[in-house]
């Protein structure tokens, strides 16, 4: 087994190793609840941690998790009004897909 990362929060460790998951690369998270522990241990310390099963993954796994890291950014006006932000392709108001340009 191989220490992938360590992520932010439990939530975000849950959606990486799912992501790694699903693209056939087994992973787990560890530490999930050393949380708890902060201030008794050192705070990096007590971060989720992201396992790999397979060390062969360790470079597509990194990559993975940088496209991720790395989505894009938009900020456009939908046809129904709704200002639609971050890295959505969606409005939230009406459904409608972003246009392609």
């Amino acid at each position: 087994m191989l220490r992938l990362t360590q992520a932010p929060n439990i939530a975000i460790a849950t959606l990486w190793a799912d992501l790694l998951c699903e693209a056939g690369m087994r992973a787990s998270v560890q530490r999930q609840y050393l949380g708890a522990a902060a201030g008794h241990l050192p705070p990096d310390q007590c971060l989720p941690e992201i396992w790999l099963a397979h060390e062969e993954h360790a470079e597509r796994a990194r990559a993975l998790l940088q496209d991720l890291r790395d989505l894009p950014q938009r900020h456009w006006r939908c046809r129904c009004g709704e200002l639609v932000e971050g890295g959505f392709e969606q409005c939230w108001q009406c459904g409608a897909l972003m246009p392609r340009v």
